[in-house]
């Protein structure tokens, strides 16, 4: 399916149930298909995009993940979680994980990487914070939507003005034709969001999933060499992209002997392919040892998650740092005390209180 293109990613030209009210589902029903006529889109939503439109925005992307980008900001990270985590236990012995590390960690390496100056990062940490917190209310969110799009307008008008080393300077630079304020603002937005809130709640819900098997944990201490496979297992076990991807169908397709009409919305159920005892022998078990097969927590085909060795990299570092300089780190509260994401497209915790002696 992800890699069918009659499984359209186009959620601007396309009807997609997952944001309609009921009543308007059936209205999807009587869509039609795509034509050449439809007129070139002006954003730069590249997710929400298919080929050709996609095609470019996401090569001039690609272009901007270099090794050496990568190989410089593996080291920011080393860097920002080790001050993260000593200042957790410059603190005391207790903390919400989440908050001290988990959300802060992905928020401080995606600055690095849009060229945000020092001085704003609070006011785009806090921002964002407030976009991705469930209990803040619909005008909250939508004024730090809009207060979030204002700061990007501010950073791409920057750095037009005095270019620097950083990916949206890339863009300016090296796209042919250029690219708009809109389309660059756009671009920065989905790589602050997709950036950031995956891979916090990787970090957070992976640490909660690592002290609740404490033999795999030993096992990960014992033999530091795993982590590379550990965080492969936590990918593929955890899948917490529930609900997320999904699809609208742009002609009648027959899919497992299902039909399914033009204008359909499609939900992926990640989750459960990335358990299919087809693939995997026991595959609700949480082994770090597990041989490292495909899965499809960073997704398949053409929108296969960009950031994703990044992702890898953080996580990577960020839990060996926690396990090495944390060598007791333990659950402050009962497990079925900590507050799960499950109500959420993405899944996590909202805490992970945490201790150490």
């Amino acid at each position: 399916m992800l890699s069918d293109t009659r499984f359209s990613a186009d959620k601007v030209r396309n009807r997609e149930a997952t944001s309609l009210q009921p009543h308007e589902v059936v209205e999807t029903q009587t869509a039609q298909p795509l034509t050449a006529e439809v007129a070139e889109r002006e954003d730069g939503l590249f997710v929400f995009m298919d080929p050709p439109e996609h095609t470019r925005l996401r090569r001039l992307l690609t272009g901007q993940f270099t090794v050496r980008r990568m190989r410089e900001l593996e080291s920011r990270v080393t860097e920002i979680a080790v001050e993260h985590i000593e200042a957790m236990k410059a603190a005391g012995t207790q903390a919400d994980l989440v908050q001290a590390f988990a959300l802060p960690l992905p928020s401080l390496v995606i600055c690095e990487l849009l060229g945000v100056d020092y001085a704003d990062r609070r006011l785009f940490q806090e921002r964002t914070a407030i976009g991705l917190n469930a209990n803040a209310t619909p005008e909250e969110q939508a004024v730090a939507r809009a207060e979030m799009y204002a700061f990007m307008q501010r950073l791409v008008a920057a750095k037009r003005a005095d270019p620097g080393d950083d990916l949206l300077s890339g863009l300016i630079r090296d796209a042919d034709p250029p690219l708009t304020d809109a389309q660059l603002v756009d671009v920065a937005v989905i790589l602050l969001n997709a950036g950031h809130e995956t891979t916090a709640n990787m970090l957070g819900l992976g640490t909660f999933a690592l002290l609740e098997h404490p033999g795999q944990l030993e096992a990960l201490r014992a033999d530091p060499a795993l982590i590379d496979n550990t965080v492969e297992e936590l990918l593929r076990f955890l899948s917490i992209i529930q609900l997320g991807v999904s699809r609208v169908t742009t002609e009648p397709v027959t899919l497992g002997g299902v039909d399914i009409p033009a204008g359909a919305t499609v939900v992926i159920a990640t989750p459960e392919v990335n358990r299919d005892p087809r693939h995997w022998a026991d595959p609700d078990a949480f082994d770090v040892r597990r041989e490292r097969t495909p899965h499809l927590a960073f997704g398949h085909g053409v929108h296969q998650c960009l950031g994703q060795q990044l992702a890898r990299v953080e996580m990577r570092i960020g839990l060996s740092e926690l396990i090495s300089r944390l060598p007791d780190l333990r659950l402050a509260a009962p497990a079925e005390q900590v507050p799960l994401r499950d109500e959420m497209l993405i899944f996590g915790v909202h805490e992970l209180p945490v201790t150490w002696s």
